[in-house]
Order: structure tokens, then C-alpha cells, then sequence
């Protein structure tokens, strides 16, 4: 059974009552202060109940019956379901009951994992993809048509800008504009504008978002706002905060923790109004409008693109997330003072880290993500060191492309992930070809500190 949620009044006006809907957010989205860290301790976990987020996390499978009293939702490896009553099975398929139908379109061990998503990003409900990419994919397979147009940042992920360059090969239209400024994002949007994507923080530059504005102008114009909350997690940012319509994580990364699983998730916040959106099939409209999205993402999104989060995979992000508090705490702090360290250091040109006084977008980030700044940093080195060389006299950080695990990852940036764009794509992002990228683990940092400063120490000048 799904988890109830406290924000009893944006679940009630996505069903007709768009006055209170716009008035809740006025008052909660747009008061002047601390949009992730004010609600971050607590998670409603029933309609007379606050936990604390870890509290939550911990027992949320057991909100609704466990079979044999598992503390965990245990793994559901089957791929097919059986009813006994043949009207039963039709009423699952056709969305009037709740059910399985197929483990394309999901299990009970990641509808689970689905209703703790939904806890922790503070929303009507969840779809688990097979990767962060996927369900990014099924956003724009599932809600797009020909002729659409994105306004996206132009800062995003080398492979997201990559699946948004292919949606324009397949007749969408996409913008890429600076996200920290909302004007741009404002004079991109057409009448052909549908959804507007951004990231809170950008994947290897940290450019941080001015996502409380680019909120303000996707409600007044009625666009999709879609967040990916990947790089700071849920702990750290809820996108509900800025009016976000739906919210994207990498489930693989902070949330999952430990780098032994793939997954993704679209959270649909309740704050759009699906009765505007124009690309809604019709055959999804039987059911209260806050389901409409999901209903289509689910089947047209999962069912029909069949990126499935397996069972086993599920099993480990749930598991993992229930340590995302402690772990974030550990590598907010970790980043902060590698950052501080690398940025005193004379072999290095810039450090780009949110939590510096020299980030453009510090003051934003203080406000947005209330002193604590992520996990992710990069920097250049000054000329004449070879970042390669550099990179090779690490011991404890490991050589790697992925993030958000409990080790501090490092890898050089121009040379591999945004190979493929070429140099005049990597300047317009700010990427320096020396630019190396850290995904900050939760060592011990006297530890990672000392690995960092041998390898500063030993030249490498070319």
C-alpha cells in the first residue's frame, strides 16, 4: 500500500482545486529561506506521524505488512502473476485495481523501493527505471511528440545532452540555454515548449541552477519543470521546494551508495496540473488527474522503452538508502575540505566547488542547499602539470567514471566522459581540458587529504 503523504492539500487540488493549489505553493514554495535544509529531518510516514528522514527510510517497509515479519521488503523474482478471478486481471490492467500484470511494468520489491523515493522527495508517487538515463528517456519518450520543444541546461550531463542532441534527430526541438540565469531560460521558452530540464548542481562544472526562478516562470507559463536532484540526493534537496513537476534520480549514485547497483527514478511532485498538459492519452484519464503522469510513464515509459529495474537491483538501493543521511554527511564535510585544500594548493589553477566563497553561485547554493554543498568538485591543474601524470600517483582515490559511491572517485574529464563532444562543445560548457573531476567518498580525510598532496608534490610537469 502506498505511503500517505502530509502535504495533504497538494494531493487534494491536482483533482480539481487549482486555487488552493496555487495558494499552498505561494506560501510553501515561495517563503525566502533554506529550501532544502527546513523540511530535510522529517518524512511524513502516516496522516498523524513525522519521522526523522533516517527513522523513515529504516521502517518504511514496514508501513504495510511484511511477509514473514522480513524487516525487508524481501526480492520478488517472479516475472509473471496469477489471479484467480479473471475480472481481477482485467481491472489491474486497466489501472481500477492495484496489482502486478507483468514485471515489465514493475514488482513488489521496487514498488517498495518506489514508495520510499516518494517519502523522501515528498510526492504522489514513483517510477524506478533500469538507469538514471532511462528514466530520464522515458520523460521525453513518454511525454513528448513531434514537434515539441525542450529548454534544457546547457551545463547538463554529457550523456543527458547527448539523449536530448538524439530527441532532435527524431523531430523535438531543444534549447540550450545557462541555467543560472532564468532570463535565458525565460526568452527560450516558444509556444511549442513543454517541458523546461535542468540539474541542481551540473555534472563536472557545478554550475548550480537558479531553480527557485525557473520555477516561478514554468508554473506562470503551465511548462513541465523537471529537476535532477541526482547530485545533491534528497537529503541534501528536495525540488518540490522550487515547484519542480518532476523530480529525476540516479539512483545508482548517492542514494544506492555502494556502486554495486543501477537504478533511476521519476518522482511526480503533485504541484502540476495534468489536466494542462496536452500530450496526456486518453486512455490514462479514468484515473484522478495526479495519476495521469505516472500512469503514462509507467506504461509508455517502462512498458513499451522496457528499461525495468530488476528486483535484485532494487533490493540493493533500498538497502543502501538507508544510510544516505549518514553518508552525506560525511562526504559534504570530506568535499568541503578537500576543496579548501586543493584550492590553497599552488599547483592548482581553480577549484569549482559550491561550498567556495569563490563559486559564482555560492550565495545561491547557501540558500538552496543550506550549507552543505554535495559531493562533487573538480579542478584544474596549473600548465605544465600533466593532469594524467597527476592522476596516476593517487593511491587511496580510485581512477573511475561513476559517483556517489562511498570511495572518492577521480577521473579527467576532457579525455573521457565529454570525449565524444569536442573541444569547442567542452569550452561553451567550461570545461578546461585539464579539468579533473572527484566524486568525494567518505574516507577518512587526513587520509584522502595526504593522497591528494603526494600526488600534487610529485610534478609531473610535462
Amino acid at each position: 500500500m502506498p505511503l500517505k503523504r502530509g502535504v495533504r492539500s497538494i494531493r487534494d487540488n491536482l483533482e480539481g482545486e487549482r486555487e488552493t493549489r496555487q495558494a499552498t505553493f505561494r506560501r510553501v514554495f515561495l517563503r525566502p529561506s533554506r529550501y532544502g535544509r527546513r523540511l530535510r529531518k522529517t518524512i511524513p510516514m502516516s496522516a498523524d506521524s513525522r519521522r526523522g528522514f533516517t527513522t523513515a527510510i529504516l521502517h518504511g517497509d514496514r508501513s504495510a505488512p511484511i511477509e514473514h515479519g522480513a524487516l525487508h521488503k524481501p526480492l520478488h523474482l517472479s516475472v509473471a502473476y496469477g489471479y484467480r478471478d479473471a475480472n481481477e486481471l482485467a481491472a489491474v490492467f486497466q489501472g481500477r485495481a492495484s496489482g502486478y500484470a507483468y514485471g515489465r511494468q514493475g514488482n513488489p520489491t521496487s514498488a517498495a523501493l518506489e514508495a520510499k523515493l516518494t517519502a523522501m522527495e515528498r510526492g504522489v508517487g514513483t517510477v524506478t527505471f533500469a538507469t538514471g538515463m532511462a528514466a530520464i528517456g522515458a520523460i521525453m519518450i513518454a511525454l513528448l511528440r513531434r514537434g515539441d520543444h525542450v529548454v534544457a541546461s546547457q551545463f547538463v550531463f554529457g550523456n543527458t545532452s547527448s539523449l536530448l542532441l538524439t530527441l532532435e534527430a527524431h523531430g523535438q526541438d531543444v534549447t540550450f540555454v545557462d541555467a543560472t540565469d532564468a532570463a535565458q531560460v525565460e526568452a527560450a521558452i516558444t509556444p511549442a515548449t513543454r517541458l523546461v530540464f535542468v540539474e541542481t548542481i551540473a555534472n563536472p562544472r557545478v554550475q548550480v541552477a537558479d531553480l527557485v526562478r525557473i520555477g516561478e516562470i514554468c508554473r506562470a507559463r503551465g511548462i513541465v519543470y523537471v529537476v535532477d536532484n541526482t547530485m545533491t540526493s534528497p537529503w541534501l534537496f528536495q525540488p518540490l521546494r522550487v515547484g519542480a513537476s518532476l523530480v529525476v534520480n540516479a539512483l545508482t549514485k548517492y542514494i544506492g551508495g555502494h556502486g554495486n547497483a543501477l537504478g533511476g527514478a521519476v518522482t511526480d511532485t503533485g504541484l502540476f496540473d495534468w489536466t494542462r498538459y496536452p500530450n496526456i492519452y486518453d486512455s490514462y484519464k479514468s484515473q484522478p488527474p495526479k495519476n495521469w503522469c505516472l500512469q503514462q510513464l509507467r506504461k509508455k515509459g517502462l512498458r513499451d522503452w522496457g528499461a525495468t529495474l530488476a528486483p535484485e537491483q532494487a533490493h540493493h538501493i533500498a538497502v543502501g538508502a538507508e544510510t544516505l543521511a549518514l553518508r552525506m554527511e560525511r562526504i559534504c564535510a570530506n568535499a568541503m575540505g578537500l576543496a579548501r585544500f586543493l584550492a590553497s594548493h599552488a599547483a592548482v589553477r581553480a577549484v569549482h566547488y559550491p561550498g567556495l566563497d569563490s563559486h559564482a553561485q555560492h550565495l545561491l547554493a547557501q540558500e538552496l542547499f543550506g550549507g552543505r554543498f554535495g559531493g562533487l568538485l573538480s579542478f584544474e591543474l596549473v600548465d605544465g602539470v600533466d593532469p594524467m601524470a597527476f592522476l596516476n600517483r593517487l593511491r587511496v582515490v580510485v581512477l573511475s567514471s561513476n559517483l556517489g559511491d562511498n570511495r572518492t572517485l577521480a577521473i579527467p574529464v576532457a579525455q573521457t566522459i565529454f570525449y565524444e563532444m569536442g573541444p569547442q562543445r567542452r569550452r561553451a560548457m567550461g570545461i578546461a581540458e585539464s579539468l579533473i573531476r572527484i566524486s568525494v567518498g567518505i574516507e577518512d580525510h587526513d587520509d584522502l587529504v595526504a593522497d591528494f598532496s603526494h600526488a600534487l608534490a610529485g610534478g609531473g610537469r610535462g
